[in-house]
């Protein structure tokens, strides 16, 4: 007769969320209007803050789609308004009033806010090449120095937790940010997760002594739709 160990299963582990963690789902603001060298930008405490581009409405109702029937408790938005226009439609389901984090708003790029950071990038401008291989943001003048950046963000999330245990909460915010958090739960490379999708999900679970745990990046299953297809020729 087989013994109590060898009738007894052990199934592999399913996650479940522990008790008084938080469960924040990061998402990045939908595709914002393209930038023109010359043509002045809004701005908000020196950040760019353009609209949406009518692609990046697409993707705010996709991920509203998405999220519709998730038990959401709370919907966090930064001061730039394209994480406002990129909550709108959740927000419009869900009928939660969007609370603003300032500290997840994104990286401030100094003398490179607007076009310039995108012209410069593109065109591997001398600082943009050592940027990337200093895995920082500060190379740019005037730029957010990266432990002011690791400290907002860090207290940002902690913020969120603290009014959210046992909760699932929504947080719409930008690549950079999102790379940070990333960097910081998990000890990578200061930007190996820098360049999410807009309108991408990346699953964060916060626990109550201040682990961070991701059980996803750059989740964009809800934006494979005719987005994704190639113009079709004319006839």
């Amino acid at each position: 007769m087989p013994s109590d160990d060898e009738q007894t299963e052990y199934r592999q582990h399913r996650f479940q969320l522990p008790p008084g963690a938080t469960d924040l789902l990061l998402i990045r603001h939908g595709e914002s209007a393209p930038a023109r060298v010359g043509v002045p930008i809004v701005q908000v405490d020196g950040h760019a803050d353009p609209d949406l581009d009518p692609r990046g409405t697409q993707e705010a109702e996709l991920v509203a789609a998405r999220l519709a029937d998730e038990d959401v408790t709370a919907i966090y938005v930064t001061t730039l308004r394209r994480t406002v226009q990129t909550a709108a439609p959740l927000a419009a389901r869900t009928g939660i009033t969007p609370t603003v984090e300032a500290d997840l708003r994104e990286v401030y790029l100094g003398e490179w806010e607007g076009a310039a950071f995108r012209k410069h990038i593109r065109e591997r401008h001398p600082i943009a090449v050592e940027m990337w291989e200093q895995q920082r943001w500060d190379p740019i003048p005037g730029s957010e120095p990266m432990d002011a950046l690791r400290k907002r963000v860090s207290a940002a999330i902690g913020r969120i937790a603290a009014h959210h245990p046992d909760e699932r909460v929504v947080a719409f915010t930008h690549g950079g940010i999102i790379g940070m958090i990333v960097h910081l739960a998990t000890g990578s490379t200061p930007f190996a997760f820098v360049g999410a999708d807009n309108g991408s999900l990346t699953h964060l679970v916060v626990l109550p002594d201040d682990r961070w745990i991701v059980r996803r990046f750059n989740d964009t299953g809800h934006l494979h739709t005719d987005l994704d297809r190639p113009p079709q020729p004319l006839t």
